[in-house]
């Protein structure tokens, strides 16, 4: 059983991931004994355009971002992976012109394509859940779209600021992205994300406890808000 930083085995990190969900305990096993693990600082990259990456990457515990580069050189946000996220899976069958990139320390377990590909050809189970994965987060990124043009910053932020908090496990964190990182993901400026912060803790639903760093207050409201 090969034991991974903050407690977490191979066998958690198959666990973490629905692309094997229904699967036999021994599949399951079988799996685990094909992960390999990685600790990443902070701004470490995990993957990065045109590397030759191919491996399937699931996070352990951390928090990284995903994104693009676009034709402007601006960095076009696509997700941000949390603990149990998985990604990669476009490199398991072509290359990626993504980058994967640590926003804390940050542990992931990593499944090579040779080995996954087989894995898929011997668990039709497998093939079903991957097909099932993608489309989720196709109708993810659409949503992320939808949000975008529908949903109001205040509601994007209060979604976010949830998100980071359950990632993490923490009711009192700081924030992994610069505000001006949040904004290009939510879609608006860094003087409208400080604005919003700050007229969260006024309505007393987060308390600022430093400069990027806040609490949880009422989880209830924020997710309430539209």
């Amino acid at each position: 059983m090969v034991k991974l930083l903050h407690d977490h085995t191979a066998e958690d990190c198959v666990e973490l991931v629905p692309i094997f969900d229904n699967l036999s305990k021994d599949d399951k096993n079988t799996i685990a004994t094909l992960v390999t693990h990685h600790h990443y600082k902070t701004g470490e990259y995990l993957f990065s355009a045109g590397d030759t990456s191919d491996s399937l990457i699931i996070v352990a515990h951390g928090q990284a971002k995903v994104f693009q580069m676009a034709t402007s050189g601006k960095e076009q946000m696509l997700r941000i992976l949390q603990t149990g996220d998985f990604d990669g899976e476009a490199a398991l069958f072509t290359n990626s012109d993504s980058f994967a990139q640590a926003l804390m320390k940050t542990d992931v377990c990593q499944i090579s394509r040779g080995d996954f590909q087989r894995l898929m050809q011997k668990t039709p189970e497998m093939a079903v859940n991957m097909v099932n994965a993608l489309g989720k987060r196709i109708a993810q990124l659409e949503q992320q779209t939808t949000e975008v043009t529908t949903a109001s910053v205040e509601s994007r932020l209060a979604n976010y600021l949830l998100e980071t908090s359950a990632g993490l496990n923490q009711e009192v964190f700081k924030l992994p992205l610069k505000k001006k990182d949040i904004a290009t993901y939510l879609g608006t400026t860094p003087e409208t994300i400080s604005r919003k912060l700050t007229s969260l803790t006024k309505q007393g639903m987060i308390e600022k406890i430093s400069n990027n760093e806040f609490k949880i207050l009422d989880a209830d409201r924020l997710m309430m808000i539209d």
